[in-house]
């Protein structure tokens, strides 16, 4: 049986210091360079994943040929000097420590991008839980197509109440084999990981094939834009290729981080909406007229918080689901924008967006998103509108740690 989600043959680095190696995504701290000036003295002169990544914040004005040959020059030369060892034919489960104690467990394996479509009505198997922004994503099909080598920062969720798949490995991690065990650069926690092959492998996919196949099978949780990235690079590599061929190609899978939504260490947090604009009190007008239009207000209903520097109010709006409120926002702040000028900014904590509205913003304080509603609410609407939630702070993203071929 030919499935989604498989094990791959997965590089590692060999005898390399692993705390210079691994480092965040590359869309954590965009509005802070001063974070990959420090990695880049961390790192010197040691093999590392920074050198085979492009961050965002260093996106504007970078000449990306130049860029996606320089990546792909250095993963050549990885590969030759013997950097990597390989792992065939495996999984790699990892518990990631967070900053604050709590441990998020996953499992690394390649995704098949034949299932997977980021397009808001799609019915794949594999689908985004937000909006793709398309425009994001040429400059990053432009480092991987030059690239030999994929570098995931991808997690992918999958809908396992009983946890049955990652519990049981992580039962038995004393019967595994060792991969790595170390703490991770700028304060990012710890990461220990061992391989899954044979016997316990076919126990894992036993495990997933056994879960509810019908319909929404797994859902992005983040690295959206990177899983889109790689599905466009293999549309356009598909069509070079026979049917033959691209049945087996390594680039129609993508190598992932498969993390169950259940676990204890995945805490949805809201991302707030803030403007800045020449009249605070005319967008409160509108925001009331607007909401009260289309809403009965109700104490059961979900909150909303409006703040400016004049102070705060929340109002309860009776709407079905956070996505629908969410997407009334949005839908507030562009019509206001369009008409009036000004800009959105998007907060991921209560006391930013509260500081902003002291100093004139705008700021709309959105309530929390309950992680269960996320594979029902996906199935049957699509996505959720971008910036809906955010999975963690930008120290517990995926740091770049495996590696897999893909030409």
């Amino acid at each position: 049986m030919e499935r989604i989600f498989c094990r791959t043959d997965i590089l590692l680095p060999r005898d390399c210091d692993l705390r210079a190696w691994s480092v965040v995504a590359c869309d954590q701290f965009t509005s802070d360079p001063g974070y990959w000036d420090r990695l880049d003295a961390l790192v010197g002169e040691a093999p590392s994943s920074l050198r085979l990544i492009l961050p965002e914040a260093r996106l504007a004005g970078a000449d990306l040929d130049r860029t996606a040959a320089d990546i792909a020059g250095r993963m050549e030369q990885y590969l030759r000097a013997g950097v990597f060892r390989a792992l065939p034919d495996s999984y790699v489960y990892l518990e990631r420590t967070l900053p604050d104690g709590r441990v998020r467990r996953g499992l690394v394996g390649a995704l098949d991008l034949e299932a997977y479509d980021y397009r808001p009505d799609a019915r794949t198997p594999v689908r985004a839980t937000e909006g793709t922004v398309e425009s994001r994503l040429p400059a990053r099909m432009r480092i991987r197509a030059a690239a030999p080598l994929e570098l995931p920062h991808t997690m992918v969720f999958f809908n396992d109440p009983a946890d049955r798949a990652l519990g049981d490995l992580a039962e038995r991690t004393g019967t595994l084999e060792p991969l790595y065990d170390f703490t991770l650069n700028a304060g990012g926690g710890r990461a220990r990981g061992w391989r899954v092959t044979g016997p316990d492998a076919d126990r894992v996919d036993a495990a997933l094939d056994a879960l509810d196949g019908t319909g929404l099978r797994y859902a992005m949780g983040d690295g959206n834009h990177s899983l889109a990235t790689a599905k466009a690079c293999w549309e356009q590599t598909k069509r070079t290729l026979s049917p033959e061929q691209w049945a087996a190609h390594p680039a129609r899978r993508s190598l992932v981080e498969l993390v169950n939504i259940h676990d204890p260490a995945i805490v949805f947090e809201p991302i707030h909406r803030c403007l800045r604009c020449e009249d605070p009190a005319a967008f409160l007008r509108e925001a009331e007229e607007f909401f009260a239009d289309r809403y009965r207000p109700g104490i059961d209903g979900l909150p909303l918080r409006l703040a400016t520097a004049a102070g705060e109010t929340e109002q309860r709006l009776d709407c079905a689901s956070v996505a629908e409120l969410i997407a009334a926002v949005d839908e507030l702040i562009s019509a206001f924008l369009a008409r009036h000028g000004g800009e959105v900014d998007y907060i991921h904590n209560d006391e930013t967006a509260l500081d902003l509205a002291r100093q004139g913003w705008c700021a709309l304080l959105l309530p929390k998103l309950d992680k269960g509603e996320l594979f029902p609410t996906v199935e049957r609407r699509g996505p959720y509108p971008r910036k809906s939630f955010s999975i963690g702070r930008a120290e517990e993203k995926r740091y770049y740690l495996e590696a897999r071929k893909i030409i």
